[in-house]
């Protein structure tokens, strides 16, 4: 954290000038990820469980985005990354495992494009495809959730340039992931999870 403090400042004291030039319309950015799930669940009265005491872990992964600017204010941004497992918790409990893999894709406003720090606004929407489901509660049974959701993805974020094409870059984005839980057997619904989580992130970015 220190060291990307001093690169910041490092890049602000830098001639804006100097460092401009040569701006191509594909950005390519390198992240890691700290991931926030909201933990918001509907309650399962006929098991005396509670609201929101289905959780899902935290996590830490890498990402990689692709973004294209359509001019110097405009980009889309498509955030990529592989299959992630989460472990789940019914009260503290681990009660299984599932993956997920949560393409994004949003609009970007950028506010100062000719400057050297360079922040954004951006928002769009979340494909989350689920799999690899494995989970079970004693006395209940095998659990599924659903395959895939679709919702609305927000974030803001800012690029600093430290070279003719390199970058620094922070972003935080809300995320909306929502699943029924089912069981498994016959399909009939017991909760709604709302995983809706945030995710926090810094990289490295390089412009062609």
């Amino acid at each position: 954290m220190k060291n990307l403090i001093r690169l910041l400042a490092l890049a602000l004291a830098l001639s804006p000038t100097a460092l401009l030039a040569g701006d191509g319309p594909l950005m390519v950015r390198l992240r890691g990820v700290y991931i926030g799930p909201a933990d918001t669940s509907d309650a399962i009265p006929s098991l005396g469980v509670p609201a929101d005491a289905i959780t899902v872990s935290t996590k830490t992964i890498p990402e990689v985005d692709l973004s294209y600017f359509f001019s110097k204010s405009i980009a889309a941004e498509l955030v990529l990354t592989y299959p992630q497992e989460h472990d789940v918790e019914l009260g503290g409990t681990k009660i299984g495992t599932f993956k997920h893999l949560p393409p994004t894709l949003t609009l970007q406003y950028h506010f100062l494009p000719d400057s050297v720090f360079n922040p954004y606004v951006g928002v769009g929407v979340n494909l989350t495809l689920i799999s690899d489901v494995n989970l079970a509660v004693p006395g209940v049974g095998a659990l599924d959730l659903e395959s895939s959701s679709i919702g609305f993805a927000a974030g803001a974020g800012f690029d600093v340039k430290v070279g003719e094409k390199l970058y620094l870059n922070a972003d935080a984005k809300w995320v909306q992931i929502g699943s029924d839980v089912v069981l498994k057997a016959s399909g009939a619904k017991v909760s709604a999870v709302k995983v809706d989580p945030w995710l926090i992130g810094a990289g490295i970015g390089y412009r062609f």
